[in-house]
């Protein structure tokens, strides 16, 4: 089956930043097919966690966060074996499971006119005279003059990121069902724990879940034979903390989620005409930021407003790279001291607001374009 160039843009991934796209184009009465391949709602490695920058562009697209359940973020604690500090975050933020805040962004961009195919999975994508063409599984075919490439950390066949500045991390996720006490003692604060090898993030979200989302060399990973119960106990003897935190508590997924091969610290300038790259296919900050999501919704916005007002992809690219590099800079060279070397974070426990200016010194700014028609 065949659907010809009768579109304005098609956009492969209807993660944050595609349906994000989708919305902001469909608004401005452009004709927009999303291709998403997972048919359902799905869990997602990600930490979750929604900064002032991520809300800001959200309430803009028409999501309320709060109806979703979304649970307010006051502060953050770092730990290694023992309580590092704590402090309260500069910024308000919230927690919300990808599974929630994807399907919301995908009803709207809906319900704002766009096409939303489920299901769709991308296997190529190819110039034509009239643009791209995007080759399907099982042989249906889409094509448009403009692709916006949204295919989060996953790369489609032909158009692969290089690596980025911490290229040997593997990121792993599981959900836990935490006790009583230990998720009182957990409400509102988002935690950070070092430990030999990596380090991990702790946080609720709206179902009252536990996201226990880490990072891990692959030699670490290596020497815990690549199996996440090994994995695990090196975790919690190296934090009491978080022994303390997942005493008790009740893991809710059959196996963790896993993702290899992530660029952190990647940034694409050298834009290709026709194609725009947004979200983790444009530029790739070290997790403990938590500000993967803003810089999604981030170059989505931007990408939207130059593409409605006639500008090139490979403009964008240039610009979006020079705009991101010094957050991404910062955040990949904290990370990679974080990795190699954990005794660092102890200079926090000597000015404990120094948790508060690197988590204001590795945002991104929330600034809105103006939609044009």
């Amino acid at each position: 089956m065949s659907s010809d160039s009768k579109v304005d843009a098609l956009i492969v991934g209807g993660g944050p930043a595609g349906a994000a796209i989708a919305i902001d184009l469909a608004r401005c009465g452009r004709s927009v097919t999303l291709l998403e391949q997972s048919a359902t709602a799905h869990h997602k490695v990600c930490g979750e966690f929604l900064s002032h920058e991520a809300i800001t562009y959200l309430d803009r697209l028409g999501v309320d966060l709060h109806a979703l359940g979304a649970v307010s973020i006051h502060g953050v604690r770092l730990a290694g074996r023992k309580p590092i500090a704590a402090c309260e975050l500069p910024f308000p933020a919230l927690s919300l499971s990808r599974r929630a805040l994807d399907e919301a962004l995908l009803g709207v961009a809906g319900q704002c006119g766009a096409m939303v195919l489920r299901g769709r999975r991308v296997d190529s994508l190819e110039r034509t005279a009239n643009g791209f063409s995007a080759q399907l599984a099982g042989g249906e075919k889409h094509g448009a003059p403009a692709v916006f490439l949204a295919t989060g950390k996953h790369d489609l066949g032909g158009y692969r990121r290089g690596p980025g500045r911490q290229s040997n991390l593997v990121a792993f996720k599981m959900y836990f069902r935490l006790s009583g006490a230990q998720r009182r003692a957990l409400e509102g604060w988002v935690e950070l724990f070092v430990f030999p090898g990596g380090y991990a993030g702790l946080q609720l979200d709206e179902e009252d879940q536990a996201n226990l989302c880490l990072l891990v060399t692959r030699e670490r990973l290596a020497a815990c034979d690549n199996r996440w119960p090994t994995l695990l106990e090196h975790l919690l003897h190296s934090s009491d903390v978080l022994s303390e935190r997942l005493d008790g508590a009740e893991p809710l997924l059959g196996k963790p989620l896993a993702l290899s091969s992530i660029p952190y610290g990647m940034l694409i300038s050298n834009g290709t005409p026709g194609l725009w790259r947004v979200g983790d296919q444009a530029a790739v900050i070290p997790s403990f930021s938590g500000d993967g999501i803003s810089i999604a919704l981030h170059s989505a916005r931007q990408s939207a407003e130059k593409f409605l007002c006639g500008e090139s992809s490979v403009n964008f690219a240039q610009q979006l790279a020079e705009e991101l590099r010094p957050s991404i800079t910062r955040a990949t060279a904290i990370s990679r001291l974080l990795v190699g070397a954990p005794a660092v974070a102890q200079a926090a426990r000597l000015w404990p607001p120094l948790l508060s200016l690197v988590a204001a010194r590795t945002r991104i700014s929330s600034e809105l374009g103006v939609c044009r028609a």
